[in-house]
């Protein structure tokens, strides 16, 4: 096989790059294909100058979906915990972002007292932003 690949090898750089012989300004062809084409490229040309961005303009529009995919799912998630946040009532069960459970006694703009204990009458005001869902929806109205 090696021998194969150093004939070839050889073939291709004595012959020129149409697969003629060698003429003086040639440019020596340094590697092959196994089909034996000199430079590795069709015809046996080998191809000089810039690098082709031609896939380039293929990401962009692939970065561009994500990107408003992206922006579309965190206004989503934002239009969700801000109705999360507008629904809470009084008498709600409700989860804080630290894992602390308990019923709404009062809410106000920014922020909302939870009834922790129900033997001491434990009282914790939280930020409102810091629950993270409604457990248990008030079926009636005290």
């Amino acid at each position: 096989m090696t021998s194969i690949l150093h004939t070839v090898t050889l073939l291709a750089i004595q012959s020129g790059p149409q697969g003629g012989p060698a003429k003086p300004g040639d440019p020596i062809a340094t590697s092959t294909s196994l089909t034996g084409e000199a430079g590795g490229t069709a015809g046996g040309a080998a191809t000089q100058g810039a690098p082709s961005f031609d896939i380039f303009w293929i990401f962009i529009p692939v970065l561009v979906v994500m990107i408003l995919f992206s922006v579309f799912g965190q206004r989503k998630e934002r239009k969700k915990r801000a109705q999360l946040l507008a629904s809470i009532e009084k008498h709600d069960r409700v989860q804080t972002a630290g894992g602390i459970i308990g019923h709404v006694v009062e809410i106000k703009p920014d922020t909302v007292t939870l009834k922790v204990d129900e033997t001491s009458n434990l009282r914790i005001t939280f930020a409102k932003s810091f629950v993270t869902e409604v457990l248990d929806k008030s079926t009636a109205s005290n």
